[in-house]
């Protein structure tokens, strides 16, 4: 098999377009009620791959399955238990997990809506997309379809902001540039600045990732299964690649309290608008509109937009952007080495630690072996900055039957823990980000004490030749109502593990 092919018919599209033209969707959780009515359904259920269309499709469907999901189809437990074992294991599985994720508080586990216990994690999501007005209809048929199989848990619905998170920030600017063409070499090398480009397999298993490597998953004997029609593996031609053309889907549902947010900022500046702005542009790290806060005009490798052409090179101190906004968090844009000239007595220098100035760039692990592919979706009622600051505040905070506004966060990853769980534990949750202190993600964190009993609710930017402003006093603005890891395979496993029997 040539190590350059892609199969992209085999590949599910939302990890090539995520289908944005399609204005309308909807996240259908589901449970399995007969195991052979619904494996009938998913051999048969028109999956939209990742082959650009000649016409744009006026509806998408996605299915991706829990690791509940495979037992509950009756796939053997030695192929399940082949996947990676946060998969196998769940986002809710334990309690050293939920403080990693920070899945603590208001966010445990124990309050969320669904995917917390055996009874309410979903066996399989079904993701529909449509065009305006194509909706309702598309998911009438949808449900009728599977209703012999399936049991509906619950429908995610979402809403069309117009580019914008319910906070009113413009979102989905910055995204990896996947190397479909697979130009990059497939070797472990250092890379002396910030690019855009990823490997194909950080984000699609059965290709090689960052490190060169392929990512584990299920392979077997092809004479095990010999009417199964499944690729074989790259890096094991003799092996059947269960896993190959897949990709694992994050979903957590995030309320967002919009008023609580604004308000609070609002406080904080005494009504001054100026300051509020100010205010809240650095915590999220980008102007209202997207713009960062940052100069641009770098040349990225994978980059076009001039919205991207930055990293925080030359802004050290976070006095442009401050180091604990929440775009800085999720995406340091630092290279494999801290700055400096070429040659191997200033690799040498910097690799063995004995530059200060080097030392102190290399707090944060390297960006590109954590990378994210988003495909989340907004919901709820948009409010516009007048109505959250005249709303009274959220009445459902605290309340998680109440679903209010927020977003339904999906990203793809070929390796759950290396890149979701760090992102979201190290980077975004975590209270010594680039030697912070007392202080986690803005938006995102849960304001718990850290483990020594400090407080974690307040926000540092950084003044020229002073001491850092400090906010204190944050509030929570957004709580998990649920979540789970779910496994989108590719489109011939996806048939296969509709007929494989224990």
């Amino acid at each position: 098999m040539s190590q350059e092919l892609v199969d992209l018919d085999d590949i599910q599209g939302l990890v090539a377009f995520g289908y944005g033209k399609l204005k309308e969707a909807c996240f259908l959780l589901l449970n399995v009620r007969d195991a052979a009515a619904a494996r009938a359904w998913l051999s048969e259920c028109q999956v939209n791959n990742a082959v650009k269309p000649k016409s744009a499709p006026c509806t998408a469907l996605q299915v991706a399955l829990s690791c509940r999901g495979l037992c509950a189809l009756g796939v053997p437990k030695d192929i399940v238990q082949d996947f990676s074992p946060e998969f196998v294991a769940g986002m809710s599985s334990d309690e050293s997990r939920a403080r990693r994720l920070g899945d603590v508080g208001e966010n445990d586990p124990a309050r969320w809506q669904w995917g917390n216990t055996p009874q309410v994690v979903p066996h399989v999501v079904v993701l529909l997309y449509a065009t305006e007005g194509r909706l309702a209809a598309w998911q009438d048929e949808v449900l009728a379809g599977c209703q012999a199989g399936f049991t509906l848990v619950k429908r995610l619905s979402t809403t069309d902001m117009g580019g914008r998170e319910p906070f009113g920030f413009k979102d989905g600017i910055s995204e990896p540039n996947i190397d479909w063409e697979r130009e990059r070499p497939a070797v472990d090398q250092e890379l002396r600045d910030y690019t855009n480009i990823a490997c194909l397999g950080e984000f699609v298993l059965g290709y090689p990732n960052e490190y060169g490597e392929y990512t584990e998953r299920p392979l077997f004997d092809p004479q095990r299964h010999p009417d199964a029609d499944l690729p074989r593996a790259e890096d094991q031609p003799d092996m059947a690649d269960l896993g190959r053309n897949g990709s694992y889907l994050v979903l957590r549902q995030l309320r967002q309290d919009v008023g609580r947010f604004w308000q609070f900022v609002d406080g904080v500046a005494h009504g001054d608008v100026a300051a509020r702005t100010h205010l809240a542009e650095a915590m999220v790290g980008r102007s209202i509109d997207g713009d960062p806060l940052i100069p641009t005009g770098e040349p990225i490798a994978g980059e076009d937009d001039p919205r991207n052409t930055f990293t925080y090179r030359g802004d050290e101190e976070g006095l442009h952007c401050p180091v604990g906004a929440h775009i800085r968090r999720s995406n340091p844009r630092n290279a494999d080495l801290p700055p400096g000239t070429r040659g191997f007595i200033s690799w040498a220098i910097r690799t063995l630690g004995c530059d200060a100035d080097a030392l102190a760039n290399d707090h944060v692990s390297s960006t590109r072996f954590h990378r994210l592919l988003r495909r989340g979706r907004e919901y709820g009622t948009k409010l516009t900055l007048q109505q959250a600051l005249a709303a009274p505040l959220d009445t459902a905070h605290g309340d998680h039957e109440h679903d209010g506004t927020g977003l339904h966060f999906i990203c793809l990853a070929a390796n759950i823990t290396r890149q979701f769980e760090f992102v979201q534990g190290a980077w975004l949750a975590g209270v010594r980000f680039d030697s912070l202190h007392g202080e986690s993600d803005p938006l995102l964190g849960n304001r718990q004490p850290d483990p020594a009993g400090a407080p974690t609710d307040s926000f540092s930017i950084p003044v020229a030749n002073g001491c850092d402003r400090r906010v204190t006093g944050l509030p929570q603005f957004i709580t998990v109502l649920g979540g789970g890891y779910f496994f989108m395979p590719g489109i011939r496993a996806l048939r296969f593990l509709s007929k494989v029997q224990p």
